[in-house]
C-alpha cells in the first residue's frame, strides 16, 4: 500500500506528484489493467514472453 506523508510546508501538488511516482514505481496501474478483463491462457503466455524478452535486454 502506497502512502505519502505531507509535510507542513509542502504543497498538495508536490505530494500528489510524489504519490503518483510511488504508485507508478510499485506497478499498481499495470496490475489493475491486467486484472480488469479475463485473460486467456494464450494471452497470458504472450504477455510473459514479452516480459522475458524485455528482461533479457536490460
Amino acid at each position: 500500500m502506497t502512502q505519502v506523508v505531507v509535510g507542513e510546508n509542502e504543497g498538495i501538488e508536490s505530494a500528489l506528484r510524489r504519490f503518483k511516482r510511488q504508485v507508478s514505481k510499485a506497478g499498481v496501474f499495470s496490475e489493475v489493467k491486467r486484472r480488469r478483463h479475463f485473460e486467456t491462457p494464450q494471452e497470458k503466455e504472450k504477455r510473459k514472453a514479452v516480459a522475458r524478452r524485455k528482461k533479457r535486454f536490460r
